[in-house]
């Protein structure tokens, strides 16, 4: 009787290859036919063997499960055969939500990679950086193990430790990071706020279900406050939801102009993304900050806004994520997450392992490096503060430890090298723009430039 269920199972399996192949025949997506029907057939009879001979009992789902794991493991490192729990964690991780250490993970030339971590997370306090390439979890080398697996070691219940043993290459070295798990709440924006008087920094975590939506929202904020220019600050962002990032990118570009591209295995499915809505901050000069941590959707924001020259990129080169994935939902509450397609930038740039070249390169300097050459400049800054709250009337004395946490913020971005070449890229080019249009106007006045035109 079991027997008679297995290779039924089996037949099944081949009666769908069946008609998977006389759907797409004329699209001809299947490259030998025959040959697959051969692989099947050889599947179907491994499944049927191991229900009746394996030594034990074997569950079906088990099996139909490893086969299709074995199938993704075969492919590029990022997809992966999503058992009902990694599908539903999946899920409300892009609700921004979930439980773990803090840290987005790929594969990279076959080593298990970490793409960026998380601001705020246990992962980044712990000094995890964009890069590290984990070769054990807990002591178990990671050489053989799936991405999927790994992300089952990194996931655990709130309070317990995991540690992480990874390679830097750049620094040659070999570093144990133990690190407590908690539930990881994202928000989209992390910080929003005036750095100069009419300057805007808004810093984008992930990009998620709202982000597009709090964006907006925070910009006008801080336009309604005086800012003319922005700063948007994507490093450290793994990416998230591509219509999230096409969304963002549409706040900034005008109708018609194209965001992203996909290319796949048919080129009948190419996929175009434009611009639709039209430029809610159209007259707003933008500086976006990336570096390796920059993954994704954000370097589809970034190569948008630059090939549209609608913003100038400053910072490192991003990590080079350009494939698509999409999540299947198969029916047993399971899923695939496979690799569809590869995206380019507006003007053909094929981003995998590549990334985004900056306009302007500038390198990270530490901030222990800064603050330890400037410390008449903190005192200063401190001082400041201090007297600046004294004067406010207004400032609300219960909520000193918030006031605390925002000068944080602050003096770290006044000791950002990175953002501030940012603030200094806006000023040189609100210089440029005035003086391009001086000449225009003093051949106007008596005494200007002779008007050679026909009268």
């Amino acid at each position: 009787m079991k027997k008679a269920i297995f290779i039924a199972l089996a037949l099944a399996l081949i009666a769908g290859v069946v008609v998977l192949t006389a759907a797409q025949e004329e699209k001809n997506l299947i490259d030998d036919k025959e040959q697959l029907f051969g692989q099947v057939q050889l599947l179907a009879d491994s499944i049927t063997l191991i229900s009746t001979d394996y030594v034990e009992p074997v569950e079906a789902s088990d099996l139909v499960h490893g086969a299709i794991t074995g199938m993704m493991n075969t492919l590029d490192g990022y997809s992966q055969f999503l058992d009902q729990d990694s599908f539903r964690e999946i899920k409300e991780e892009t609700k921004g939500e979930f439980g773990g250490v803090g840290i987005e993970i790929g594969m990279r030339e076959g080593i298990l990679t970490v793409i960026s971590p998380i601001e705020d997370t246990p992962a980044f306090d712990a000094g995890i950086l964009p890069g590290d390439k984990i070769v054990k979890i807990d002591g178990e080398i990671t050489q053989d193990m799936t991405l999927d697996d790994a992300v089952k070691k990194l996931r655990g219940k709130p309070g317990t430790e995991v540690t992480l043993t990874v390679i830097r290459e750049e620094e040659e070295k070999i570093v144990d990071l133990k690190i407590k798990r908690a539930v990881i709440k994202i928000k989209s924006i992390k910080d929003s706020r005036l750095i100069e008087d009419d300057i805007a920094y808004i810093k984008l975590i992930e990009f998620q279900e709202r982000t597009a939506g709090d964006l907006r929202e925070a910009i006008r904020g801080l336009r309604a406050r005086g800012a003319e220019d922005l700063i948007i600050d994507l490093r450290n962002n793994p990416g998230g939801l591509l219509d999230s990032s096409i969304e963002v990118a549409d706040l900034f570009l005008e109708p018609g102009k194209l965001i992203v591209y996909t290319e796949g295995r048919d080129p009948e499915k190419r996929m175009e993304f434009r611009a639709k809505k039209g430029s809610d901050f159209g007259d707003m000069g933008i500086i976006v900050i990336v570096n390796k941590g920059s993954a994704s959707a954000s370097e589809i924001l970034a190569g948008a806004l630059m090939d549209n020259r609608r913003a100038l990129v400053v910072g490192e080169p991003t990590f080079g994520k350009g494939s698509v994935q999409t999540v299947i939902p198969l029916k047993d509450n399971t899923a695939l997450r496979l690799t569809t397609a590869a995206y380019y930038t507006p003007s053909g740039k094929n981003l995998m392992d590549k990334g985004i070249e900056p306009d302007i390169l500038v390198k990270k300097i530490q901030q222990a490096e800064k603050e330890g050459s400037s410390e008449e400049e903190q005192r200063e800054m401190e001082k400041e503060r201090i007297f600046k709250k004294v004067k406010d009337k207004s400032v609300d004395r219960s909520a000193g430890e918030k006031e605390k946490g925002a000068g944080k913020e602050e003096k770290k971005l006044k000791y950002d090298n990175q953002v501030q070449a940012a603030v200094n890229v806006l000023k040189g080019m609100r210089i440029f723009q005035r003086n391009q249009q001086e000449p225009a106007a003093a051949q106007d006045e008596p005494g200007g430039v002779e008007d050679k035109r026909e009268r």
